[in-house]
């Protein structure tokens, strides 16, 4: 059984959900308190063991490359005014020489067809996908999570969590055949059911491990859901061939690509710093009412 030693992280969608921030920004650099989204999932891979990152972008999202790079004059007016501890951070998140890739996903064909464009990089091993609007806040990295199942199960990896049935209409949702604690087994998975439809309420969040004969199915560019090239019908064509399991994560998971979301994520992560969380509890005391 390979390592899971990549990662690809689909960063080229519009954002237009947070349209006009997003209009000349990368909805992935939307800062949760002072980090932008894409540096969690890229440290949260790191911290699982990930070597190398793939990067699927698309027009406007220089940002993202910038971001993963040296700003010399920054860093040297830094250094000139002795702020060592900023200028650590801003070096720390810098990845090793060629460990990090780009490509380009030149039409809006959905998720599937965004992680075909990294057919060629990924190769003929397993890798990980991590979606950057999907922040999963957890002592243990959700993704090292997955990988240590991986390691037990192998085959395809995807983390789940339980859903309102009234919600499943805006996931994918797993077809269970058996449950072992937080581990499921799974024998089928459907693309955004309606409530009354869908065979569960699991539904996947933007976190996967997968076989990289997932890409002679996203070859074919079938159209799906929502008229876009879905990695679900994807991976349901490799059931019965390949393990597939999902992982019920420990953490919470907040959807930044939702406003709500996003400011929650904010709130939750800034009560976690000592030096921001008396100035939000006093604020939201002095508030109350407005509660």
């Amino acid at each position: 059984m390979k390592p899971v030693r990549k990662a690809v992280f689909p960063v080229g969608g519009m954002g237009t959900r947070f349209l006009p921030a997003t209009k000349s920004m990368p909805k992935e650099m939307l800062p949760v308190v002072d980090k932008p989204l894409i540096q969690y999932a890229v440290e949260e891979a790191r911290a699982a063991g990930i070597e190398e990152i793939i990067f699927v972008t698309g027009r406007g999202k220089a940002a993202i490359e910038n971001h993963f790079d040296h700003s010399y004059e920054l860093e040297d007016m830094l250094a000139k005014k002795n702020k060592t501890e900023i200028l650590d951070q801003l070096i720390n998140l810098l990845p090793n020489e060629g460990s990090i890739s780009y490509t380009r996903q030149q039409e809006a064909l959905g998720l599937g067809h965004a992680i075909y464009c990294a057919k060629n990089i990924v190769g003929n091993e397993p890798f990980a996908v991590l979606l950057a609007d999907d922040l999963v806040n957890s002592s243990t990295p959700c993704l090292k999570q997955m990988i240590d199942l991986y390691n037990e199960k192998g085959g395809n990896v995807v983390a789940i969590e339980e859903v309102p049935r009234e919600k499943t209409s805006s996931y994918g949702i797993l077809d269970v055949a058996g449950r072992d604690g937080k581990v499921i087994e799974v024998k089928g998975l459907v693309e955004k059911p309606d409530p009354k439809d869908a065979p569960s309420n699991f539904s996947i969040i933007g976190r996967y491990i997968l076989q990289p004969e997932v890409f002679s199915h996203l070859e074919k560019k079938v159209i799906g859901a929502g008229g876009e090239i879905q990695l679900t019908d994807a991976m349901a064509q490799m059931l019965g061939h390949i393990p597939f399991h999902g992982l019920l994560f420990d953490g919470e998971r907040f959807d930044c690509g939702d406003k709500t979301g996003f400011i929650l994520a904010n709130i939750a992560f800034a009560m976690a710093r000592e030096d921001m969380r008396d100035g939000i509890k006093d604020y939201l005391a002095k508030n109350k009412d407005r509660l």
